[in-house]
């Protein structure tokens, strides 16, 4: 029950103060921050060259930062109770430049984009095309992401795991953007320059844009929470994973990106074959 003229807020007994209208400035001051990494990683996306790759680096760089204003940004809302609709849409139209202009832009860039002059005019042509297309599809499945999470009440997974668990319906546009980020960084940012290496990253990229729009299980990591019965030892994964990442950010960045993307891949074949079997099992019985 609320109290309108006190501000308050009844609940079995409790009183509980609305926050002041400033706290909710705060969740969409790190919702701005991911907007800025994500307007950065364009800028620098499209200085880069094969001369100075450093831009393409930065870029990456930018985009695993917005990664993690992204998680912070929702935690702070929900632990400060200042959760509102205008947050919710800024942190919607947030992604769509971070996680969808800003890679796709940059996959564009550092993998068709700077292919020499020396390959073949024709082939380096059509391959410019059909790299923008894909990475135009990267981008609208990402929009599309984003969409169907912000008005889905209850989706279910085409593999579901068991009762209550915890996990998002396609691949999170945060993550797929992860994906780009992550190979770019793990090569310095050096461009790719061979035909046949653009063709591999086109069909990541597609693959990539598959998986959010597709409606199988993804792990969302919500079960972990700072008030866990076992704190210490998450605390102690924490700075085991962030020592990682300071010292070997290529290789930790790109196993989690690319393992994540294979969990999703792996759940949904396991729950084929598992299925399979059980239809098996049921047409022998019969």
């Amino acid at each position: 029950m609320a109290d309108e003229a006190s501000g308050q807020i009844l609940d079995e007994g409790k009183v509980r103060r609305r926050p002041s209208r400033g706290m909710y400035v705060l969740p969409s001051l790190f919702t701005a921050g991911n907007i800025a990494a994500g307007y950065y990683a364009i800028t620098q996306g499209i200085q880069g060259t094969l001369a100075d790759p450093s831009y393409f680096d930065r870029a990456a760089l930018a985009i695993g930062f917005a990664v993690l204003f992204d998680g912070v940004d929702g935690q702070v809302a929900r632990r400060t109770r200042t959760t509102s609709d205008f947050g919710k849409e800024l942190d919607s139209l947030a992604d769509v430049i971070t996680f969808g202009v800003a890679p796709s832009l940059l996959a564009y860039m550092w993998g068709f984009r700077m292919l020499p002059a020396t390959v073949d005019a024709l082939m380096r042509a059509r391959i410019l095309h059909l790299g923008g297309f894909i990475c135009f599809l990267f981008l609208i499945c990402g929009a599309c992401r984003l969409a169907r999470f912000n008005i889905s009440i209850n989706p279910q997974p085409r593999n579901p795991g068991r009762p209550g668990s915890k996990y998002f319906v396609g691949m999170p546009i945060p993550a797929g953007a992860g994906v780009i980020a992550s190979v770019i960084h793990f090569f310095n940012g050096h461009a790719i320059y061979n035909p046949w290496k653009s063709l591999l990253w086109m069909g990541l990229i597609a693959g990539t844009g598959f998986l959010m729009v597709s409606s199988w299980r993804f792990w969302s990591g919500k079960e972990i929470s700072a008030g866990d019965r076992h704190p210490f030892q998450l605390v102690v994964v924490l700075v085991f994973v962030i020592g990682l990442l300071l010292l070997y950010s290529e290789w930790t960045l790109i196993l989690l990106a690319l393992g994540y993307l294979v969990s999703g891949v792996f759940a949904r074949l396991a729950y084929s074959w598992s299925r399979d079997r059980r239809h098996a099992s049921a047409s022998g019985g019969a």
